[in-house]
């Protein structure tokens, strides 16, 4: 698959078989997700990998949109570490980065997964840090939930004119 297919025919998965998603693949993930761009190359991002169902049964409790991770067979929770800030303020631009990184590589590597935000939202980062005994200085971002799919859920056309201006607005 190349860049521009993952791109346009990635979509949110939110059904998952039962089938496990093997450790190697976590790490191609990961691996992926290092490789995003981060504001002046701070590298300020750090992950913590769920694979613990008991955990992710959990989410829903706080996260009323992320219903589907019980199902799912992992999850990275995507956060940020401002012991490694560099360039204050931009540590949520690089989680996202990162996180779209998963993203792409799951779909390319046949897997489902799907992008479930926790900041800004305190509900979400207290629960999060509460279940995954985040410390203080390590900010949750997005927890992705990964799996093989068990639904298919069809490419759409995005692109809108009405949105883009030229050299002005």
């Amino acid at each position: 698959m190349n860049t521009l297919e993952a791109i346009f025919t990635r979509r949110s998965i939110r059904k998952f078989t039962s089938e496990p998603v093997k450790r190697e693949d976590i790490r191609t993930l990961l691996r992926a997700a290092m490789h995003a761009p981060t504001a002046g190359n701070q590298q300020d991002w750090c992950f913590v990998v769920v694979d613990d169902r008991a955990l992710l049964a959990r989410v829903p409790e706080f996260h009323p949109y992320a219903r589907m991770a019980p199902q799912a067979a992992a999850g990275i929770l995507v956060c940020a570490d401002l012991r490694l800030e560099q360039r204050p303020g931009y540590w949520v631009q690089d989680c996202a980065a990162a996180a779209q990184n998963i993203l792409l590589a799951a779909h390319d590597m046949g897997l489902g997964a799907v992008w479930t935000g926790i900041h800004p939202r305190p509900e979400r980062i207290a629960g999060v840090r509460n279940l995954f005994n985040l410390p203080d200085e390590v900010k949750p971002v997005a927890l992705i939930l990964i799996g093989h799919a068990a639904e298919t859920v069809y490419p759409e056309d995005r692109y809108r004119e009405d949105r883009i201006h030229w050299n002005k607005w």
